[in-house]
């Protein structure tokens, strides 16, 4: 496949372009997307224009397998999210399977902390999917392809947020994991999340190490599939992970709390509900709207709850009901988003910015005390209020690159989260981001707090108040071609600026050559004199470039908080202002 896009790549002929689209269709197993593919190329044939953009963009190459396992658009072609390409990641990821004698990757096969010099031999992979389009025939192609290998294919039985896959891994002592999910992507979009034995994601070189198997994979037809032979799991796993989860919260402290939640059309709901009863919470209402699974998601333009409009729905239902909380997960309920009651706010609802809930999940994890030789960690481009928190109560605390491929391999996490609504507050239960039992744990925050007349807010104030004003906030440009995020960077890079906003650039790193002690990540790091920081990285899972700015406002006292805050937020919006103009197109 990298050899078609080479050679129409090299000569620019249509001729080569449609000769490598046919030879990718015959060897398509999916009648849809063969059908749909041979449409196209006989349009292109036709001379149509449009179509002869659209194959190329479809054989740009091999859709590419990195640190978030596949994310794309469903269609057909190797630079799409099909059956095809499916199969050719399941027998990449099996064949590095077998290779692999570190034992973080061998599950059952191996004891936890040692190493083994034996081949793996047939690997034992659980699987799960949520309710996008095509997530079923995904999950059943890879476990196809685990069990022709040799393997042990285990899926999970129905569509299920994440964390339970997670935390499926290391309950059953598989060898890896697969998660069939876009998660908060559009609805053209689909996924394929792996996971080690140790049920973190992958990161380097894993991911190169696979990437490089798949590429060995001829042709679909040469794989081999099983037609039977996978194993379905009962309610067994669900009801294990619920048990679990419900013991994040402590037996004796308060629940009298009133929920609203919505799934965003995703595979949460039941599952959050549950889990409430389980731990001894009255089940959450609902929107009913979004309760159910839609691959569509028919009442949001884009379903992840940091996105204007997202919530609307839920903030409506909120001021008719006149809950204590709003939760909302993300579509594979990985990622948790909360807004509390605000009468200074239109609407009277304001959402709390991941930074804030990262900071009260902390606080109350401070409170209850952490075990000795256990930390916390937060993202480079996560405030940086958790680490004065964690230096304020003596706790050790690491900065990571962003993602929880990173936060998760901390050693001795205790609690772990990123400003994008991603929390890891029972790492020995879930090594990953776990929106429900984030969400557990904030409610039993806020049933303690209401309990004591006070309120998620009233933390905010004093922890703003002890340790400064922590002021974040982001942007982001969306590109059609991905090549301008390069010339962005490149622009930054080659007249980095010496002041934003009136103050002085006092410090300026280049993530890509490693800074402190982190290892090399594409982005641009600026701390201003007045203690302000701004970070520019390309996202990891979709087609932009992020931006994240942060500003410090020191507070001389409690009569002093709310204009400290006016002037962090004056300042944060001038460095956006400033930003914005360094990063336009």
């Amino acid at each position: 496949m990298v050899e078609y896009a080479a050679r129409h790549t090299s000569t620019g002929a249509i001729d080569d372009l449609v000769g490598a689209a046919r030879e990718w269709a015959a060897d398509d197993p999916d009648p849809a997307t063969r059908a749909e593919l041979e449409a196209v190329i006989a349009a292109a044939e036709g001379g149509d224009p449009t179509a002869v953009a659209d194959l190329t963009d479809r054989f740009t190459g091999l859709l590419q397998f990195g640190t978030a396992g596949l994310r794309g658009a469903l269609g057909a072609g190797p630079h799409r999210m099909n059956r095809a390409v499916v199969i050719r990641a399941a027998a990449g990821l099996v064949a590095h399977l077998k290779t692999v004698t570190d034992s973080p990757l061998r599950g059952a096969h191996a004891e936890r902390g040692t190493h083994s010099v034996a081949p793996l031999g047939g690997a034992f992979v659980v699987i799960g999917r949520d309710a996008r389009h095509n997530s079923d025939a995904f999950a059943t192609d890879t476990a196809a392809v685990v069990v022709g290998a040799g393997g042990r294919a285990v899926l999970l039985p129905e569509p299920l947020p994440t964390p339970v896959l997670a935390f499926a891994i290391r309950h059953l002592g598989a060898d890896a994991g697969v998660m069939v999910t876009a998660s908060h992507n559009p609805p053209q979009d689909n996924g394929y999340k792996v996971y080690l034995g140790d049920g973190s994601q992958i990161v380097p070189p894993s991911d190169e190490q696979i990437a490089a198997q798949i590429a060995r994979v001829a042709t679909v037809a040469s794989v081999p599939r099983a037609e039977a032979g996978w194993e379905v799991l009962g309610d067994e796993l669900l009801e294990a992970y619920l048990d679990a989860v419900a013991g994040v919260v402590a037996a004796d402290t308060p629940r009298d709390i009133t929920v609203l939640h919505t799934a965003l059309h995703g595979v949460g709901d039941a599952t959050v509900e549950r889990a409430f009863v389980r731990a001894g919470f009255a089940a959450p209402s609902k929107v009913a709207s979004q309760a159910e699974p839609d691959p569509d998601f028919p009442t949001v333009a884009f379903p992840n709850p940091e996105e204007d409009g997202a919530l609307d729905a839920a903030l409506m239902a909120a001021r008719e009901q006149q809950p204590d909380l709003v939760i909302a997960n993300d579509p594979d309920a990985d990622r948790c988003a909360v807004a509390v009651p605000d009468t200074a706010v239109e609407g009277g609802w304001r959402l709390l910015r991941g930074d804030e809930l990262g900071a009260l999940l902390a606080s109350h994890l401070l409170m209850r005390g952490v075990p000795e030789g256990r930390r916390m960690a937060s993202s480079i481009v996560s405030s940086r209020l958790l680490a004065a928190m964690c230096r304020q109560s003596g706790v050790p605390h690491e900065e990571t690159l962003t993602g929880f491929k990173w936060i998760a391999r901390v050693e001795g996490l205790h609690y772990g989260y990123e400003e994008a609504l991603g929390y890891c507050v029972a790492p020995d239960l879930v090594k990953d981001k776990d929106g429900i039992s984030a969400a557990l744990l904030i409610a039993e925050l806020a049933a303690i707090l209401k309990a004591e007349g006070r309120t998620l807010q009233s933390v905010l104030d004093d922890l703003h108040t002890q340790l400064g004003v922590h002021t974040t906030d982001a942007f982001s440009i969306r590109v059609e071609d991905l090549a301008d995020i390069g010339r962005i960077m490149a622009r930054l890079r080659q007249s980095p600026p010496a002041e934003v906003a009136g103050s002085p650039v006092a410090s300026a790193e280049d993530l890509a050559a490693g800074a402190g002690g982190l290892p090399p990540t594409e982005g641009l790091r600026y701390l201003l004199a007045d203690d302000s920081r701004i970070i520019v990285r390309p996202s990891g899972t979709e087609p932009k470039l992020k931006v994240y700015l942060e500003a410090i406002e020191p507070v001389a006292g409690p009569e002093d908080l709310t204009g400290a805050r006016e002037r962090a937020a004056r300042r944060l919006a001038a460095v956006r202002a400033a930003m914005e103009g360094l990063t336009a197109l």
